[in-house]
């Protein structure tokens, strides 16, 4: 294939990544300091089981009518997650209710797949997405909503950092934990929503804990953390995008196992170099 054309195929795809990685890396901070890893893996079932209803109905995957069904379902997912919230730990921890809802909206999305016209074809698609194939229109439209929702993070990011790494202090101010809980998942089921159709459920979930988990070994303060994700995503996202291009491999799958090679290569930089344990 000749460079000048392995070069446009490879840019879209790499600047849909960096896009992705700047919201998804952020939020992931937030998921692994309010100790709820799996939340984005449910999250994103939910969106999925929104599309394939609407696949269902007569809708196509691309669709308007595809889009709101996923909203509305990561919207409920929103509401029930802040509705469990709980002050301390009980006998059912709320990843457990995280975990739940996951396997339930997996398994519906199956049922209501079987009785689709290529269900199992969108359930693939959901699941790996289309990243080799996005065009700059959604790109736009994933760089336009993102902001809108940075912006949102940021005017209110003493509340949302507060409350995921402080939750105590957070309480005693009198906040409703609850309340601001379900704009903080609804906010991150947005982004989801819009992520899913491009890179699909799992890389949706190394953009998001990865980047968070190599930023945590090294940092503690949120700048610093942010900084560290976002460089860890686009080095990981480049990677990966470099060797599917270059030995014609499936991008979903070598991406993941960049993110975790990098991961690996920052617990052993750590013992290396010997940096104190984060607070």
């Amino acid at each position: 294939m000749p460079d000048q054309l392995l070069h446009s195929l490879w840019l879209a795809p790499l600047v849909a990544c960096i896009v992705i990685v700047a919201i998804h890396s952020y939020l992931g901070l937030h998921v692994i300091a309010r100790e709820v890893i799996f939340v984005d893996l449910s999250l994103a079932q939910m969106a999925a089981l929104g599309a394939t209803i609407a696949v269902f109905v007569g809708g196509d995957p691309d669709s308007n009518t595809a889009f709101l069904y996923s909203l509305g379902f990561t919207t409920v997912g929103a509401g029930l997650f802040a509705l469990t919230r709980t002050r301390e730990r009980g006998r059912v921890p709320q990843e457990a209710i995280i975990g739940i809802v996951y396997v339930v909206a997996s398994a519906a999305a199956l049922l209501v797949a079987d009785k689709t016209p290529r269900g199992g074809e969108a359930i693939k698609d959901i699941l790996v997405g289309s990243l080799l194939w996005v065009s700059w229109g959604p790109i736009l439209r994933l760089a336009v909503v993102y902001a809108l929702v940075g912006a949102f993070h940021f005017f209110f990011r003493r509340r949302f950092c507060t409350i995921s790494l402080e939750p105590a202090r957070a309480e005693a101010q009198g906040w409703r934990l609850r309340w601001w809980d379900f704009w903080f998942y609804l906010s991150f089921g947005v982004v989801i929503t819009f992520s899913v159709p491009i890179v699909g459920v799992l890389l949706v979930f190394s953009f998001l804990v990865v980047p968070a988990a190599i930023a945590f070994q090294f940092a503690d303060r949120w700048r610093p953390l942010t900084l560290l994700a976002w460089i860890a995503g686009i080095i990981a996202s480049a990677g990966g995008l470099a060797v599917s291009f270059r030995y014609d491999l499936p991008t979903g799958p070598v991406v993941v196992c960049v993110f975790g090679l990098l991961l690996l290569a920052a617990f052993g930089l750590k013992r290396l170099i010997r940096v104190p344990a984060p607070a």
